[in-house]
């Protein structure tokens, strides 16, 4: 399903008219460029599942891990001559554990063993990180000095630990596929592809044991055959069934590339989940989607580029924290440059520029006045002399710019301000950078994309050249680091930010 066969031309068409916010009177299921609420991600079913789940694991470990402890003891007791009472060991078991349960929930975690059950590792994980687990407790031991008879303690902990714990996740996960089974919610399903893909992966599903989805019809891009299922016709009115079905299975590996990318778009616009179903060689080159796991049939979500639940916790916060320091430590800053500006040019100190933000909605980017009040009534004459491609415009020597305007440009501190959108929430310390909204109507609709998620203060265009790359180049970065995002990728872009800003290469 790549697009390597497909025509340079037909290629950038597919993705223009994928990457293009939905137009305003688009259903409001739309999945992407939406700005989530805390209440949203609060009460995010998914989510909040994934979250009990863990805290369920964790707790019951901890539990499991105590009992193992006072289980050990209680065995030597009986075994030897050791006076020790039900009480001392549980005793024992207290002062032992708080060390005991933070090295063990923090290598539990690491190995994975609080992520979904159906992407949890089994029971060889779970008796290798009982045992580093082990072995971490007693190099502490020994650094603190404490000195042991015998090492009893550690080996037999880890031998009724592990029996213990694995029985218990065991039944805990057997008991969670009863209840899934009993009470889970069919995902209604179409099934897109050739015939005899469609029979297959249909055929899959019936037999899936975990991964309830039940098929309601399919679309054939070839003449129809009967399967048992529903024909709803021609993929161009697949819109007609989003109301009655909650996902959409790309059956086929050949499926023509153009059109998937149009599926992509149409689904996440409907607020349907797109799945593919892969063939070998597509698991292994996948590194934009999601795996679904079943016990028989894999499958893979394509994710619209929109940070959601957790990633937009993470996101959020790191923008909340480090803008709020930043505010802090640069205040000084802050200061000076607005009296400079003040002092030197009539006019506000601080310009109020209205532009697209999140999909597509205006918000007012905060900057310091750089330029004459009358700037905007000014740049209709100077259009002839924009040095930029593209939509953005710029011109090196700026008659309109005031005094310290130049230098507070060169330096990006008119910028600064915009910390507080960030506080506010109309921005991200990392994204894309803002346009102004007479650059915005001059966006092709592949250009679009960009405003999926907030505009960022800083983002690859700083760190990759600034003004000095073409626009195409630009918006591909923007696409790049929506694709990517981590929040170790934020702080890479911030720390290379401040080298950029120093070299002032293409800016102005």
């Amino acid at each position: 399903m790549t697009q390597s066969t497909l025509p340079e031309q037909k290629k950038r068409t597919a993705f223009e008219q994928s990457a293009a916010l939905p137009p305003e009177n688009s259903g409001s299921r739309d999945v992407r460029a939406k700005r989530q609420s805390l209440l949203s991600i609060i009460f995010d079913r998914a989510l909040l599942m994934r979250g009990l789940n863990g805290v369920a694991l964790a707790l019951m470990d901890l539990a499991l891990l105590f009992a193992s402890l006072v289980i050990a003891l209680r065995v030597k007791a009986g075994l030897t001559t050791d006076p020790t009472t039900l009480s001392g060991s549980v005793d024992y078991a207290w002062d032992v554990l708080p060390f005991a349960a933070l090295a063990m929930l923090l290598l539990f975690s690491g190995d994975g063993l609080y992520r979904p059950r159906n992407l949890r590792p089994g029971t060889a994980r779970i008796m290798g990180s009982l045992f580093k687990v082990t072995i971490v407790t007693l190099v502490f031991a020994l650094v603190e000095g404490l000195e042991f008879q015998s090492y009893y303690i550690f080996w037999s902990t880890f031998l009724v630990a592990s029996a213990l714990i694995v029985t218990a996740r065991l039944i805990y996960d057997r008991s969670a596929e009863r209840l899934e089974n009993a009470f889970g919610r069919e995902r209604r399903a179409v099934i897109v592809g050739t015939n005899h893909q469609i029979e297959a992966v249909a055929d899959a599903l019936e037999r899936a044991p975990v991964v309830r989805i039940k098929p309601v019809g399919f679309i054939s891009l070839e003449p129809r055959v009967e399967n048992g299922l529903r024909d709803l016709g021609s993929i161009d009115s697949i819109e007609d069934h989003f109301g009655e079905i909650d996902e959409v299975i790309i059956a086929d590996p050949t499926f023509p590339a153009e059109q998937t990318v149009m599926l992509v778009d149409r689904c996440h616009r409907g607020g349907v989940h797109l799945r593919v179903a892969p063939t070998t060689m597509e698991i292994l080159r996948a590194d934009e989607a999601e795996f679904v796991p079943g016990e028989t049939l894999p499958l893979f979500e394509i994710k619209p580029p929109v940070f959601e639940g957790s990633a937009f916790v993470v996101k959020r916060g790191f923008d909340i924290l480090v803008s709020g320091l930043l505010l802090l430590l640069f205040s000084p800053v802050l200061l000076v440059v607005a009296i400079v500006v003040k002092l030197t040019s009539k006019g506000p100190v601080f310009f109020l520029s209205p532009r697209p933000g999140l999909g597509g909605e205006s918000f007012n980017c905060i900057k310091f006045r750089t330029m004459v009040t009358n700037a905007e009534s000014l740049q209709a004459e100077l259009e002839e002399h924009n040095e930029a491609d593209g939509a953005i415009f710029k011109i090196r020597e700026d008659p309109r710019l005031t005094p310290p305007g130049s230098f507070l440009r060169r330096w990006s501190l008119d910028e600064l301000p915009q910390l507080i959108n960030v506080l506010k929430g109309d921005m991200s310390l990392v994204g894309p950078r803002p346009l102004p909204h007479r650059d915005y109507e001059r966006l092709e609709e592949w250009h679009k994309k960009r405003y999926l998620v907030l505009p960022g203060l800083t983002g690859l265009w700083q760190v990759s050249g600034r003004s000095e790359l073409e626009f195409d180049d630009l918006v591909r970065l923007d696409f790049l680091y929506i694709e990517r995002w981590s929040v170790f990728l934020d702080v890479v872009i911030m720390l290379r930010t401040v080298p950029a800003v120093v070299r002032k290469h293409g800016a102005y």
